[in-house]
């Protein structure tokens, strides 16, 4: 159970690695004026997202769904820090997608937010970690 847990932490540093990282890309995208900057920035956005980012998140979700499956649901059906984990699991897979939705509208030369905008998104992810740490370490309910 410990090698199931602890696969599960490493693909989420790694999910999280990336969700941190690309929101910063997209800001640094969106300043860009200049095509060669323009095309760099659609390839390691692109990359992110399915090289690193949607990898982590899918192996994340495997061994989350593993560790629940393994353990007895009954003994978590009344555990309400994990319904709450789930909760802000569920809005950052929300997240995730709004991420990949922000990929093709540069991908597309349709991209219409400014760096601000991708400056504010950038910081939604830590409180996402933030909460979910605090759940499943402290279990507070």
């Amino acid at each position: 159970m410990l090698w199931l847990k602890a696969l599960h932490l490493i693909f989420m540093v790694t999910w999280f690695a990336g969700l941190f990282y690309l929101p910063r890309l997209y800001v640094y995208h969106a300043m860009s004026d200049d095509e060669i900057s323009n095309e760099r920035f659609k390839v390691m956005e692109r990359k992110l997202f399915f090289g690193i980012m949607t990898p982590g998140m899918i192996a994340t979700l495997i061994f989350g769904i593993w560790m629940l499956v393994a353990y007895d649901w009954a003994v978590y059906a009344n555990a309400g820090w994990l319904h709450a984990k789930l909760a802000l699991l569920a809005l950052t897979l929300v997240y995730h997608y709004f991420c990949y939705l922000w990929l093709l509208d540069f991908k597309h030369d349709r991209n219409r937010r400014s760096h601000i905008f991708y400056r504010w998104m950038n910081e939604v992810p830590v409180l996402f970690l933030v909460g979910i740490i605090i759940l499943a370490v402290v279990k507070p309910f």
